[in-house]
């Protein structure tokens, strides 16, 4: 028995509707996957299918050397980094690569997104890095990306995108929109004076807190 998940599958799917809404991407472009950790295999986005277009029978299912389990559908050729992601993180089980308009610009430049908002310190960290370019849909990309990211949330694809990770699909779009609206608050901040970034005692502080203390069923 393959054991496949179709509450899975819909994740995926309800995750790309939410990507473009959240004005993340747009077409076919970017893409999403979610981990069963207990199986190990990857539910990911088929290939260059708009995400108003997918449905639950489309998305493909692979498993950790990315043989086709289950579906019809070509999944995403950036299957390569989202494994590669879940080969180097054990907690990692939710990949969406983005191609949002701010974080992007800071790509270009190869600069970094530091710390310099709450939402961003408490669920992100210190900053975010580039990584060095490689082309799309290559395993090199992979490799570059599980580089740059180390333990942290997201990463930076120069002149490509953002690529961000999560426990789950609705934690990983939630680091998506605070990168987002980090890096715009970050552009403009520098367009008019000189960011200035929380220090890493306070960050430090504040990620304790939103683990261990912010929510109604903690202290």
């Amino acid at each position: 028995m393959k054991d496949i998940k179709e509450s899975l599958k819909q994740a995926v799917v309800d995750g790309g509707m939410e990507m473009v809404q959240q004005k993340l991407t747009v077409g076919t472009w970017g893409n999403i996957s979610v981990r069963d950790p207990e199986t190990g295999y990857m539910y990911i986005k088929p290939s260059a299918m708009t995400y108003e277009d997918i449905r639950a029978e489309h998305v493909v299912v692979l498993d950790e050397a990315l043989n086709v389990v289950d579906g019809y559908a070509k999944p995403s050729i950036e299957k390569h980094m989202h494994a590669a992601v879940y080969a180097a993180r054990e907690d990692v089980h939710a990949v969406i690569h983005t191609h949002p308009i701010y974080s992007s610009v800071l790509g270009v430049n190869r600069m970094e997104l530091p710390g310099i908002s709450e939402d961003f310190a408490q669920i992100v960290g210190d900053k975010i890095i580039c990584s060095e370019y490689a082309l799309p849909g290559t395993p090199d990309l992979g490799v570059n990306v599980v580089k740059a990211l180390g333990e942290r949330f997201a990463v930076l694809l120069p002149n490509h995108g953002t690529l961000c990770v999560g426990t789950s699909i609705a934690h990983a779009l939630k680091i998506c929109h605070v990168v987002e609206k980090c890096a715009h608050i970050y552009i403009l901040a520098k367009s008019i004076g000189t960011p200035i970034p929380i220090s890493d005692e306070d960050i430090l502080a504040m990620q304790d807190f939103a683990k261990n203390h912010y929510g109604q069923d903690k202290d």
